[in-house]
Parts: C-alpha cells; structure tokens; sequence
C-alpha cells in the first residue's frame, strides 16, 4: 500500500471525531476543523475508487465516470451551502476552485518536477485547447456581472435567466469537450492516459463490487461531512477572524481539491507532466463548465437562487490567473521558474482576499 492511502486511512479517524464533536458539542470550531480533516482522506478514496472502477468499464464508460465523479466532492459541499443560502460562498469556491487549480496546483506541479527535470514537456495542442474553455468561462461570469454594473435597474430574476441560459451553453460545451478527448481527438490524451499509474500495471483487475461499496460509502460520509462543515462554517470563520469570502476562496476548495492536488504534484515529480496537467487544468475546466453551470440550474430548483453575477473582485482574479496560466502553458513546455510565478500570483491574490473588506451578503 502506497504512503499517500496509508495516510488516508489515518486521516478516517477524524469521521468518527467530528461526529463527536458535532453531537457532543465540542464548539462550531472544532467540529469545522475536524469535518474539514474528515473530508480530506474521504475526497481521496472517491478518487481513489472511481480509478480503479474506470479500469474495469473500460475507457470510454471509464472517462465519463472520471469526468463526472472529478469534481464530486467540492459540488456535494457546494450543493448543501447552497441549499443552505450561502449563495455567496458558493460563488466564492468555485472562483477559489479556478484559483486553486490553475495556480496552485500547477504551480506546485510544475515548481517541484522543474526541480528534478530541467525542462517538462506536455501536449500544446491540448494547452490550447484549455486555455480556450478557460477564456469562454471567464466570458461566462463576465456577461452577467457586467450587465449588473454597467445597467441601473436589471432585476434578479433577468440575472437568473440569463444566468441560466449562459449555464446551459456551457454545459453544452462541456460535453463536447469529452466528446473530443475521449472520441474524436483521443490521440491527443493518450500520453497522459498511458502515464496513469493504473494502465501501467495491465494485470491489475480491480474488485468492482468492492470500489463500488467504498465510491458509495464515501460519497455518502462525504455529503455527512459537508453538511457538518457548512453548519459551522459561519460560526468557526468569525472566531478564527476570516471573512467568509477568504474561506469560500481558499480554505473550502483546498479542503474538497487536496487528494487531486497530491496527485497532480505526484506524477509531474515522475516527468509525467501531461498527465499532471490533466489533473489540475482539467479540473478548473470542469468546475467552470459543469459545477458551476450544475450549481445554477440546483439554486433554481431549491429556491435558493444563484446567478454568474460574481462580485467583481472575484472576476478579476480568475481573470488574472487564466491569463497567467495560458501564457505559460501555451508553448508545451515548463520549469521551475514558470512553477514560482504561477505560485507567487496565487499568494498575491490569497493575500487580497484576506485583507478584503467584508461586504454586504459576503462576510
């Protein structure tokens, strides 16, 4: 058993604690704390088992289970803070998602495999690809947030069609991104797909209907402890003196992306840097063309409504780390240096959202 699912199974302990914590009455800080830690090795279990059961459906039925469990646990999060109506804390992670990914995970993967490879090369046709559905998401949340500020009296619900309609077509678009790199243009994958750590052990058969019984267990203690979580978040952000907004940006992505970070940053160490790429970037793609679009159509149907009218300052931040991300990912290739500058933008950015003013509905 590898070091990192050893350390899963040592991190379960915090499931039971938090359950304590919560029905004992430890304080909301304790039990945000604990459900946090509880949602880490669980968050990697899930990725754990959707691998290991893609093997068995094949690649096809496999990539699709890939793409709609790649990003199950910030949406179950996101889902009970929205059914909760913490709108603008849903909002919030999905910009602290983008962030996170883009920045820090790639960041972090290109920074400590430049240090063991001089020079990392991946697919630029890929890059490009990408970066294109990175530049039509930044379009998405730019329409309506713009409509609100440059027009006096557009009513919510107009910000809700519209909102509605621009999730739709992304959605749309999301499809046919996996229509393209798992049908048409698969050539273009292959590197990253016969860099997997699984397809590289070709005996390995997988026990479906035990990888099937742990994707269900986790994914329903994942929901437990998101609902944990959400319940204290409010409570243990004030007494740690966070904003709402600082932890909706960074603290909940980090806790709902870390398995995914760890093993972006893993395989990029092993010179395996489209498949690294494949994590990180295709996760923000993910968030920014499914979750996000997933999470406007569930505001609607809980009453709780939620539109892609962001808080500018939100915006701009995804803004600027698509643009930095495209830059240095566009020609194929990757170092140290492009690692650090990535990781520098995204603790400048930390930085401004933990000295942002709380606003009104934010914090």
């Amino acid at each position: 058993m590898s070091g990192k699912n050893i350390l899963f199974l040592v991190l379960l302990i915090f499931v039971p604690i938090s359950l304590i914590a919560h029905f004992g009455e430890w304080g909301e800080l304790t039990v945000f704390i604990t459900a946090g830690l509880a949602i880490l090795p669980l968050a990697g279990w899930m990725g754990k088992a959707t691998e290991e059961i893609a093997v068995v459906l094949g690649p096809l039925v496999g990539g699709l289970l890939n793409a709609t469990f790649g990003n199950a646990t910030e949406l179950i999060i996101a889902l009970i803070a929205l059914r909760a109506g913490l709108v603008d804390v849903v909002k919030a992670s999905i910009t602290g998602s983008i962030l996170g990914n883009l920045l820090l995970v790639m960041g972090l993967a290109m920074f400590l495999g430049g240090l063991r490879h001089k020079e990392q090369k991946f697919e630029p046709i890929v890059a490009r690809v990408n970066a294109a559905s990175m530049n039509l998401a930044v379009i998405a949340i730019l329409m309506p947030t713009a409509m609100d500020v440059t027009s006096s009296g557009v009513s919510e619900q107009t910000l809700q069609r519209l909102s509605v309609a621009v999730a739709i077509v992304l959605i749309i678009v999301y499809a046919l991104t996996l229509l393209f790199s798992m049908k048409t243009h698969t050539y273009l994958y292959d590197v990253g797909v016969a860099d997997s750590p699984i397809v590289e052990n070709p005996a390995h058969t997988p026990n479906i209907w035990l990888w099937g019984g742990v994707l269900l267990g986790s994914t329903l203690l994942v929901a437990l402890e998101s609902e944990l979580l959400v319940d204290s978040l409010e409570a243990a952000t004030s007494q740690l003196g966070l904003t709402a907004l600082f932890t909706g940006v960074i603290l909940v992505p980090i806790i709902g992306n870390a398995a995914e970070h760890a093993t972006a940053v893993t395989v990029a160490m092993k010179n395996k840097m489209d498949l690294s790429l494949s994590v990180a970037v295709g996760s923000s793609m993910q968030i920014a063309l499914f979750v996000a679009p997933v999470l406007i159509l569930a505001g609607w149907a809980f009453g709780q409504p939620m539109d892609l009218d962001f808080n500018p300052f939100e915006l701009v931040a995804v803004a600027v780390a698509v643009l930095i991300a495209n830059t240095i990912s566009s020609d194929g290739k990757s170092n140290w240096l492009e690692g650090v500058l990535l990781l520098a933008t995204y603790t400048v950015l930390g930085l401004a959202f933990y000295f942002h003013p709380v606003i009104e509905g934010i914090g």
